[in-house]
């Protein structure tokens, strides 16, 4: 029993529900009557424990791979921590027992030793597993199979090794009674050695593998600001596309004007209405022929459609800035910037079929929906643990596949979840739909409504 609590106590830092951990200790405890049976051992309980826990990891709100790792690290940290005692069990067995003469001192003694080194089985144990734990919390593990298959080698390996060695501490073979400590003294050194071998190597690869994870968040982060370095160079080419018109049409306009004055003088009315014709056609250019309700929306989609003209993409807005305040116009900006760009990208690899980009943005009381879909070419792979599209480089050799920007969706939904909100995608029909969702808390959409 209080190794059911230790457990429950061990499990509940990483649980989303802490309130939940009574079931942890149902499951321990019911399951105890197993080390009963004749054919059970230790290891029976311990699988039935944690395939137990792993079903109903969802109510206590700790992800299935931690939990059979945290099951696995539990389990083998009690048994260290019985290994590393007995050494100490030995010696104190020799020492209290040397002057025993009678067989009810004997069995005193045996009781009180016995209750000795498992108080201090426990309290060994308790502090392992609470340096594991303080470990563990310092950085959270995101475990997919590969890092769970790493973090389980240690403790399963720990846990073999030790009932090997509890096995081979007492021999028996009927006659003789074969004790490995008394045969081999170098053992009563040698096994807690190993056992401290093993925690240490138990925290230096939880260690370890936070430090990797450490290291791709790191770098994604950096994938992140090269993205949005790229996407502030495409802005800067598009502005200095725009001056150097704007400064070639200001040194053209004199020309322009001269021009216009000698046909007015000639009387060639016709030629001159022309001339002013092909003047408006290349004034066209620099207008805005999106609007938004905001400029700096307005900027974005122009910017994203003469992109489009420009390769052969249709593209279809319906697109109205948010009204509410509490939704900054630059986050807005940030998800239509990367959902317009990806959808570009995705566009510009068709090689056979039409290329439409459609993007809606309407407002409904307190929530704003914001969609893009868009035609595309070959295969969408998804991220079974983010859920969103796999950011590669390459074609692959069978089949010829949709790249999109990962990281630019994760830009999205981190957005979105920043006003409460959320995306979805769906993929139908050769079609890819991104919906984002918005949302002005109750209490600011009722000031505004004032």
């Amino acid at each position: 029993m209080i190794y059911a609590v230790c457990m429950a106590g061990f499990f509940r830092p990483f649980m989303v529900n802490s309130r939940r951990f009574a079931l942890i200790l149902l499951i321990y405890t019911s399951l105890l009557p197993v080390l009963w049976l004749p054919f059970a051992h230790g290891w029976m309980h311990m699988i039935l424990v944690i395939l137990l826990l792993a079903v109903f990891s969802a109510y206590l709100g700790v992800e299935k791979k931690l939990l059979i790792f945290l099951g696995m690290l539990f389990y083998c940290v009690r048994n260290l921590s019985m290994m590393l005692l007995t050494s100490v069990d030995y010696f104190s067995a020799e020492y209290f027992l040397q002057n025993a003469d009678t067989p009810e001192l004997v069995f005193r003694i045996a009781a009180w030793n016995f209750l000795l080194i498992q108080f201090l089985q426990l309290l060994l144990f308790s502090l392992m597993l609470l340096a594991a734990s303080h470990q563990l919390q310092k950085s959270r593990i995101e475990l997919h199979m590969r890092e769970l298959g790493y973090l389980l080698l240690t403790p399963v390996t720990g846990i073999l090794f030790v009932q090997v060695i509890i096995n081979l501490l007492v021999v028996s073979d009927g006659h003789l009674l074969f004790r490995l400590y008394e045969q081999f003294p170098i053992f009563i050194w040698l096994i807690p050695a190993m056992g401290l071998l093993f925690y240490g190597e138990l925290l230096a690869s939880i260690v370890f593998c936070q430090q990797i994870i450490r290291l791709q968040n790191e770098r994604r982060c950096s994938s992140v600001t090269e993205q949005q370095l790229s996407a502030m160079q495409r802005r800067v080419e598009d502005i200095e596309q725009l001056y150097d018109g704007i400064r070639r049409m200001k040194h053209e306009m004199k020309n322009h004007l001269t021009n216009i004055r000698g046909l007015a003088q000639n009387g060639c009315y016709e030629d001159m209405e022309n001339y002013i014709s092909r003047i408006d056609e290349s004034m066209n250019l620099f207008e805005l022929t999106i609007h938004t309700g905001n400029p700096v929306t307005d900027i974005i989609l122009n910017d994203r459609q003469k992109a489009a003209v420009r390769q052969g993409i249709s593209f279809q807005s319906d697109f109205t800035c948010p009204a509410f305040g509490a939704c900054n116009v630059y986050d807005v900006g940030i998800i239509v910037s990367n959902l317009l760009q990806n959808a570009l990208e995705a566009c510009a690899k068709i090689t056979d079929g039409p290329k439409y980009i459609r993007l809606s943005g309407r407002q409904k009381n307190r929530f704003y929906v914001i969609h893009v879909s868009n035609s595309f070419e070959g295969k969408i792979s998804f991220d079974r643990y983010t859920g969103l599209p796999l950011t590669t480089k390459g074609k692959s050799r069978s089949e010829k596949e949709l790249f999109l920007h990962g990281i630019g969706l994760s830009n999205v939904r981190r957005e979105a979840e920043k006003y409460g909100g959320s995306m979805d995608i769906q993929v139908k029909n050769k079609e890819f739909h991104v919906t984002v969702l918005l949302q002005q808390s109750r209490k600011e959409h009722e000031n505004d409504c004032q």
